[in-house]
């Protein structure tokens, strides 16, 4: 069964950003599992993944364009010292704000000047070429309520938060 659109995938990766280094990797017997045309993984990586089978390895390249986007310079603002509530956050650190609409947002922390936190709202790997090592574990069809809600439903039920 090759993967294409609607086909539940499990895959075993290995992330480095070219340095070998790897920064992300799914766990030993616990791959991560997607619907292929949904959109849950960074759009590069799903479309060098079309037409795999079960056992295929890859290794796969996505410029940053086709990964977290590039690294736009309107996400790095500063925030008012006080808006952390008199304790200070760690630069290099990643925290979450709550949005205007309740969603939550990941920054991490560039620099504390004398009044101001600067804050960068990009995905920190948002300019960075990706590199992924990839191993196709399992290609099914997706169920009738993965299909309807677009991601995968794990064995053993699932539960919206």
């Amino acid at each position: 069964m090759k993967i294409a659109n609607g086909m539940v995938v499990a895959l075993d990766y290995k992330l480095h950003l070219g340095d070998g280094e790897i920064i992300d990797a799914s766990e030993p017997g616990s791959p991560l599992y997607y619907v292929q045309g949904e959109g849950n993984i960074v759009p590069g990586l799903e479309r060098a993944l079309e037409g795999l089978e079960k056992d295929d390895t890859k290794q796969v390249v996505v410029p940053a364009e086709d990964g977290y986007g590039a690294h736009d310079p309107e996400g790095v603002q500063e925030v008012p010292k006080d808006a952390f509530g008199g304790e200070l956050p760690e630069v290099g650190n990643q925290y979450t704000a709550r949005g205007p609409n309740g969603e939550v947002v990941p920054f991490v922390v560039k620099e504390i000047k004398p009044e101001v936190v600067v804050v960068d709202l990009n995905h920190p790997l948002a300019g960075q070429t990706l590199h992924f090592d990839v191993a196709i574990r399992e290609v099914r069809e997706a169920t009738a309520e993965e299909k309807e809600h677009g991601h995968v439903h794990e064995p053993g039920g699932h539960h919206h938060h």
